[in-house]
């Protein structure tokens, strides 16, 4: 999967580290250089702007990676406002990156990508980890690599510099590699990310909505305890305390294959009612075959909240029975991606992707 259209920065200088403090919900003191972050993005309202990825590529430097433009616009004017020695470089343009998931992803990029010794190699790659290395063709492309993806599945993303020269060298090798496997290009996985429990921003979070709300206010994702202070902090702590009003939850819904969507293309929310009124919406939803039902995200009243509530759902069927169940779908533990061995023939009979 071509993964160039995220926007990507590189946060480097002295004050690298106090930037991301601010910037993200997680304490970024924790990241260690090697580590990779997955966190919320929030306003001084905890009202959420984006969700993001941030790799500690050293010390001083980091890589932020998101879905808007306006991330980097303002990550420069917090480094202003703050008055940090901190340097925010546009790469996106430089980059080049791409997601392998699957059972058979670390098979085929075993293939192709060399680490030196004094790297982790990608058999000992561990989950939100990234390593360095080289392709083992055209001269050796540098690479990052790291442990993440967007499916819920054992899987990698890479990235190479110098885009224009290197983007397609890349992408041919590793489809050449991933050709006895039956490798094939697709573009983000709707079906599988709402399976295992993933949101997708413009869907099933927007600016109006804050982390907990969209269950993504655990301990480790909103950190409250840290004594670093971050966008949103007091405000996320007033909702934390004050409680919620509504939530998202998964559903089940009833009737024909609703098929599936690019993620944010469904054509309008589908409207969710309780006893004839309208009490919610379906942000996001799919025919999972390896379900055989209709799954999605609904966002609830809270008292609508609890597994086994009835609904009904005005979908592009018509009008459906839903009802309120657990998320994620399948793995709720995310054993699929943390797999620490490889997985040889016990990939052939895995029932996963």
């Amino acid at each position: 999967m071509d993964l160039s259209p995220l926007r990507k920065w590189e946060i480097l200088g002295p004050d690298a580290e106090a930037l991301v403090q601010r910037a993200i919900t997680r304490d970024a003191r924790r990241l260690s250089v090697g580590q990779v972050t997955y966190t919320a993005v929030c306003n001084e309202t905890g009202g959420m702007m984006d969700d993001a990825t941030v790799y500690r590529l050293g010390q001083d430097n980091f890589r932020f990676v998101g879905g808007d433009e306006y991330d980097g616009i303002w990550l420069k004017e917090l480094a202003d406002r703050h008055e940090l020695k901190v340097w925010v470089k546009p790469s996106t343009d430089q980059l080049h990156n791409l997601a392998v998931q699957g059972p058979e992803s670390r098979e085929i990029l075993k293939k192709i990508i060399w680490t030196p010794p004094t790297q982790t190699s990608l058999e000992d790659l561990k989950w939100f980890r990234f390593t360095v290395g080289r392709i083992r063709t055209y001269d050796g492309i540098p690479i990052v690599v790291s442990r993440t993806g967007y499916t819920g599945e054992l899987g990698y993303e890479i990235y190479c510099k110098e885009a224009t020269r290197n983007g397609m060298r890349l992408w041919d090798t590793v489809l050449e590699a991933g050709e006895p496997h039956g490798l094939a290009v697709i573009g983000p996985s709707h079906i599988r990310r709402i399976e295992g429990g993933i949101l997708a921003y413009g869907a099933d979070m927007e600016l109006d909505t804050n982390p907990y709300e969209v269950d993504m206010g655990y301990e480790w994702m909103v950190d409250l305890e840290q004594e670093a202070d971050f966008i949103g902090k007091d405000a996320l702590k007033r909702i934390k305390t004050e409680g919620l009003s509504r939530k998202l939850v998964g559903v089940e819904i009833g009737g024909p294959g609703l098929g599936s969507y690019n993620d944010g293309a469904m054509i309008d929310y589908y409207p969710v009612s309780k006893d004839g009124k309208e009490v919610g919406q379906v942000t996001s939803s799919c025919y999972s075959p390896r379900l055989e039902k209709n799954i999605g995200y609904a966002m609830l009243p809270i008292e609508l909240t609890e597994f086994g509530t009835e609904l009904e759902v005005e979908a592009a069927t018509g009008r459906q029975s839903a009802v309120v169940v657990r998320k994620p779908f399948i793995d709720p533990k995310k054993d699929t991606p943390k797999q620490e061995v490889a997985l040889g023939a016990a990939a052939e009979a895995s029932n996963v992707g």
